[in-house]
């Protein structure tokens, strides 16, 4: 099916919703090639944000200089990969049922938002849209586009399609998709950045790995997006070096 809530689990492992059936080496990968995905996974979830940060706050590279290599990299993986296509991908659509549990979530999750900015940060409360209303339209078209599309496709279509054969259950991968998600904030020098995608890495993930569907993600992510840049909290989320799209 390319829309519907559940996705049966794979005999092969779990894997993103363009992953065709695996070779039984590629899917229960045995020691020499687990032991190259680990250090493959460290060098791009683990090493790569590093070099980023460093990149980007001493050297001041702009983020999205910084960030085309390390995605045509993963590209290039993902594209060379004989048991992926990107077209079965793009196709798989999502249900009203998972359309319904996004917006209820979110409306219950935006409502929590909303009210703790007005008690902890009432001065940072739509800030952005009030007094920068060009800027604000600005990266509520823009973002969807040129930040969430890239992420979903990194940290959940090309994660669970290469590294899904490593994890022995979902909770296990789900987990560390957020850690790795988390993680990948820590380009942004606060707390606040990294635990809210650690928990936003979480829905993420978990989202994914029921439905397989990109579009769901992609919808999800766009929705906290929006709220994170109108409710205030995307000064949070600016690596203070000057962004050549935004």
């Amino acid at each position: 099916m390319l829309a519907g809530d559940r996705v049966i689990d794979r005999l092969d492992g779990f894997g993103a919703g363009g992953t065709l059936p695996r070779p039984p080496h590629v899917a229960a990968p045995e020691h020499g090639r687990r032991l190259a995905l680990i250090v493959e996974f460290g060098l791009l979830f683990i090493a790569a944000p590093l070099i980023m940060r460093i990149a980007v706050h001493d050297y001041k590279v702009p983020l999205f200089y910084a960030l085309p290599p390390v995605l045509l990299l993963m590209l290039v993986l993902l594209f060379a990969d004989p048991t992926f296509r990107l077209k079965r991908e793009v196709m798989r659509l999502f249900s009203f049922a998972t359309l319904y549990s996004i917006v209820i979530l979110f409306a219950i999750g935006a409502s929590i938002v909303i009210y703790g900015m007005a008690k902890q940060m009432p001065e940072q409360l739509f800030a952005l849209a009030a007094e920068r209303p060009g800027k604000w339209l600005k990266i509520m078209t823009l973002y969807p586009f040129t930040s969430v599309l890239a992420q979903e496709f990194v940290y959940r279509v090309f994660f669970f399609h290469r590294y899904g054969p490593l994890f022995p259950n979902r909770w296990l991968l789900i987990g560390a998709n957020a850690l790795a998600f988390g993680f990948a904030h820590i380009l942004f020098r606060n707390w606040i950045a990294v635990v809210a995608t650690l928990l936003g890495g979480a829905l993420f993930a978990w989202r994914y790995e029921r439905t397989r569907s990109f579009w769901a993600v992609w919808t999800e992510h766009t929705l906290w997006g929006w709220l994170v840049f109108t409710v205030g909290l995307g000064i949070y989320f600016f690596t203070g070096v000057a962004n050549p799209s935004w």
